[in-house]
């Protein structure tokens, strides 16, 4: 169970990055547009308002794609192999869920003109009702069905990745050997989907109403659900299951639900996205969203961790110092410019629990005050890029000033409890270990692949290779041969070991490269 829900968490990440780079074009778009940045200067140049408008129809119609992204996304990340095959059967599977529902709708009655608002207002509803019952339902990928969100994707995307796994080496008589294997997965699909269907016919009204339940709860906490969103968010970090909780906030109404020019829109990134593009954002709606997204990471993100990075080279033994300087500045400013946090959060996670909490109050902290306060700074990166392009050049209406004045008293506050701490309790942060335990990259960059694979135990000991964001995550036959000390040589910041056959080796922004080369590796030998 641990090893799916990580693998689960990993592959609800694959659409976000096409998210926030949407977003980033939405939010030059939308400076563009911004009188109080440029004026009307651009006001009536046509080439700029094509632009723009070509950007929110592009943005528009991605994030109108996100149901089955998240569908494709999970059905990739959740098969074991032939992925491509999982990712192919997972879009047969979503259209005809989605035709299912709409075929047993329809049966009721309940199409798109008896749920417009029109329509129920000509019935004798009021705006309130006819809008809270036309709010039930969508039209995706021109299918009308019930406003499932991701959720529907994600359903798709868990049947498909199991009709996959079990079905995709099936062999079948000799009569119909045409039909086996890989082609005898989208055939079970189309047999099983309806059933599938079905099932969420009857059981997403119900399920509908705990999300929105949810919902209600943390707008009902205020400022002080933002707290709790921020604190455990951080506090989920080295589980891998802060995706999952950011993911739900993000695109579900568990992130709030608004109606943007007339259409509801649910989630707190989708709501941003939303007001972003229109001409004259509705500021209140948008409060609302972005007490969610990165206003409450920028105070710790780009001025708390560097500055903690600061407190271990400071605290690092005299002799250690020069080891660690490079390690902790590329940590730092990866921070600081992306918003990627676990090269310098897996520096100290696993050492100090002490230091792990405190971190994740600060981060729940920060997301409360920036609430509070009533800063509007959004989309999802975290990182300075987040920081210039949604809150300075939008103008001083998103308050970004008070954000950078709670980032720098965030600095201050971090490197004074880092460095108090570590000598305090003389944690053993990067180069504060035993004279044995001293970090060591001088690994070569062409033997790096040969160097991880010998400290995990040869390539016979590897069955699967991966990553996310951060983590080089491997499928082993046998995790206890794992060399540790061989890891750290290569560069590597921390390791979990999920379960006896998996573990993720942290290796920060270059696990791109990790992964690469050590598929070579293995290749080669």
């Amino acid at each position: 169970m641990k090893t799916f829900i990580q693998k689960f968490g990993k592959s609800m990440m694959g659409p976000l990055s096409i998210i926030v780079a949407a977003g980033l074009l939405l939010g030059l778009a939308s400076t563009l547009q911004n009188p109080n940045v440029l004026g009307t200067v651009l006001a009536d140049v046509k080439v700029v308002n094509n632009f723009v408008s070509l950007v929110n129809a592009l943005a528009g119609g991605l994030f109108g794609l996100l149901p089955i992204l998240f569908c494709m996304s999970i059905a990739q990340g959740l098969s074991h192999e032939d992925k491509e095959v999982a990712t192919f059967a997972s879009i047969i599977g979503f259209v005809l869920f989605h035709v299912t529902i709409r075929f047993f709708l329809g049966l009721k009655g309940i199409t798109a003109e008896t749920t417009s608002v029109a329509y129920l207002m000509e019935q004798g509803m009021d705006l309130l009702k006819a809008t809270q019952v036309n709010a039930a339902y969508d039209t995706t990928m021109g299918i009308f069905t019930y406003r499932m969100s991701i959720f529907g994707g994600i359903v798709v995307g868990l049947w498909t990745a199991m009709i996959h796994n079990k079905f995709h080496t099936t062999q079948l008589p000799v009569a119909f050997s045409f039909f086996s294997g890989k082609r005898f997965v989208p055939i079970m699909m189309v047999v099983t989907i309806p059933f599938l269907a079905i099932v969420m016919y009857f059981v997403w009204p119900i399920f509908n109403t705990v999300i929105n339940g949810f919902g209600s709860l943390l707008a009902a906490a205020g400022a002080f659900g933002t707290f709790i969103y921020g604190f455990l968010e951080r506090l989920l970090i080295p589980t891998g299951l802060h995706h999952i909780l950011n993911q739900m906030i993000r695109f579900t109404p568990i992130g709030g639900t608004a109606v943007v020019d007339g259409q509801t829109v649910s989630g707190a990134l989708n709501i941003f996205n939303a007001t972003l593009m229109q001409a004259n954002p509705d500021m209140d709606v948008m409060r609302q969203a972005t007490r969610f997204l990165t206003q409450g990471t920028h105070p710790f993100m780009v001025f708390g961790l560097p500055a903690a990075c600061y407190a271990m080279y400071v605290t690092a033994l005299p002799q250690n110092k020069s080891k660690v300087k490079g390690m902790l500045l590329a940590a730092g400013l990866t921070s600081f410019f992306t918003g990627i946090t676990e090269p310098i959060e897996f520096a100290f996670f696993f050492i100090s629990p002490l230091l792990w909490l405190f971190h994740a109050f600060m981060a729940g902290t920060s997301f409360l005050l920036n609430t509070l306060l009533g800063v509007c700074i959004g989309n999802a990166g975290g990182g300075l890029v987040d920081f210039m392009l949604f809150g300075v050049l939008r103008g001083m209406e998103t308050k970004w000033v008070v954000n950078l004045i709670i980032g720098l008293i965030y600095a201050v506050i971090y490197f004074l409890v880092f460095r108090w701490a570590i000598v305090k309790f003389n944690i053993k942060t990067p180069g504060r270990e035993d004279e044995t335990d001293e970090i060591d990259n001088s690994v070569e960059v062409t033997e790096l692949g040969k160097a991880i694979m010998e400290a995990v135990g040869g390539k016979d000991n590897i069955v699967e290779i991966d990553n996310c964001i951060s983590r080089l995550r491997l499928v082993l036959k046998d995790t206890s041969v794992v060399d540790e000390k061989l890891l750290k040589k290569t560069g590597s910041l921390g390791l979990i070991k999920v379960s006896d056959t998996q573990i993720q080796v942290v290796y920060g922004a270059k696990v791109e490269k990790a992964a690469a080369e050590l598929k070579r590796a293995v290749k080669a030998a």
